[in-house]
């Protein structure tokens, strides 16, 4: 069996699969709204039918990575795990998956400043395991691995050269749940799909946007840590230099107050006051200009990076919706849809409202399509092919 363990910005996912060449998921859930009041703990046992949906009191990282571990122990039996596996967002210079060593763990913990709103709870949950499961070997699977081929010019940040050389540069994100798509888009269109131009939105409490050219990444909106490109749930996005400076003289903020506001003050919940999850955001739109307003700018800013993406590929021939808003928001999917028809997008209203894989009208000349993700299988998938191959080289 494969345990995996994905830590996200608000929520850890978990599952249990058969170790084989296509996983089969036994028991998983997750820890949703994390750091949020009403923090949720739901769960599947795939055997027997049974699940549960419970609300905790409000939990932080640090707790719920507790939580978790001592919950998992009443309710999977360890010695059947022959692997865990770890979703890593930054992989800095570790472009493949790898099994889990001191010597990578150490390394792992010299780029938290890189990283600092991941790594900590990412480094929690493998050491946790560590101390009570010592014998089970643990793998990480980059975030960063999908994009690493990405051309030159799209990693380049323009800063004085000397911070490209201590690896600051465009890394890009959401590696696993964009290889998912296209390994799915594959299944379900055929393996010509993957060449062609294929924009991939991921949106949920992280979203980005990512080019796609036969199966490879040309460019992606996150760039040296996840708190760029789109505004999202929480976190800024791009943001102004001279409004960051203005920012940090005007309040007189410390490094780890402006790294704080940034990721966990900014975003939706900045401009709406209120809140930064989308389903709360549209319920309240209507009656609060604030909450209007960052809906508005989350599909605007949507928007503008498929155009400039389309314009990176020369075109654009399939695009995917996913994530937690990508997947279940048929109206903001229309709205950034809206206006892009020269680039051959049409929805069908009704398909779209009905959440079905194809939304785009049978004549539109891009196909647009919703996936549901799936990190977890990908970990599960990666994981496997490890150990087949490790076990190659025992024999």
């Amino acid at each position: 069996m494969v345990l995996t363990i994905n830590a996200g910005s608000s929520s850890i996912k978990f599952g249990l699969y058969e170790e084989c060449s296509s996983p089969e998921k036994t028991f998983g859930g997750q820890i949703n709204r994390i750091g949020l009041p009403g923090s949720r703990l739901s769960y599947t046992n795939f055997r027997t039918n049974h699940n549960a949906d419970t609300e905790s009191k409000s939990m932080d990282y640090v707790s719920a990575v507790t939580f978790l571990v001592s919950w998992l122990e009443k309710q999977i039996n360890f010695s059947e795990i022959n692997a865990i596996g770890h979703r890593v967002v930054q992989g800095m210079a570790h472009t493949k998956p790898a099994m889990i060593s001191t010597e990578l763990l150490d390394e792992l913990k010299l780029i938290i400043p890189y990283d600092p709103d991941h790594l900590p709870v990412e480094i929690a949950l493998i050491e946790a395991f560590q101390k009570y499961h010592p014998r089970i070997p643990q793998y990480a699977c980059f975030d960063t691995d999908f994009h690493a081929g990405m051309p030159r010019v799209a990693q380049l940040l323009p800063v004085p050269r000397r911070f490209d050389q201590r690896g600051i540069r465009r890394y890009g994100f959401h590696g696993l749940s964009y290889s998912y798509l296209l390994q799915e888009l594959e299944s379900q269109v055929g393996k010509q799909a993957l060449m062609v131009r294929i924009i991939l939105a991921h949106l949920g409490n992280g979203a980005s946007v990512t080019a796609v050219y036969d199966g490879k990444s040309m460019d992606t909106s996150m760039g040296f840590t996840p708190a760029g490109g789109l505004p999202m749930s929480t976190r800024s996005g791009d943001l102004d230099p001279g409004v960051a400076w203005l920012m940090i003289q005007t309040e007189n903020l410390s490094a780890e107050r402006f790294n704080h506001l940034i990721n966990h003050e900014s975003g939706m919940l900045g401009i709406s006051q209120t809140t930064g999850d989308m389903n709360d955001l549209l319920k309240q739109q209507h009656n609060d200009i604030r909450s209007a307003e960052a809906v508005a700018l989350f599909c605007y800013q949507v928007k503008k990076w498929i155009g400039a993406y389309a314009a990176v590929l020369g075109g654009v021939d399939i695009l995917v919706f996913s994530g937690g808003i990508g997947e279940n928001s048929p109206e903001i999917r229309a709205r950034i849809c809206d206006g892009l028809e020269f680039l051959g997008i049409s929805l069908d209203a009704s398909r779209n409202d009905e959440n079905e894989p194809l939304i785009s009208l049978n004549e539109s000349r891009v196909m647009v399509k919703v996936i549901s993700t799936n990190e977890e299988l990908m970990i599960a998938q990666i994981v496997n092919k490890m150990l087949v191959h490790k076990q190659l080289l025992e024999s």
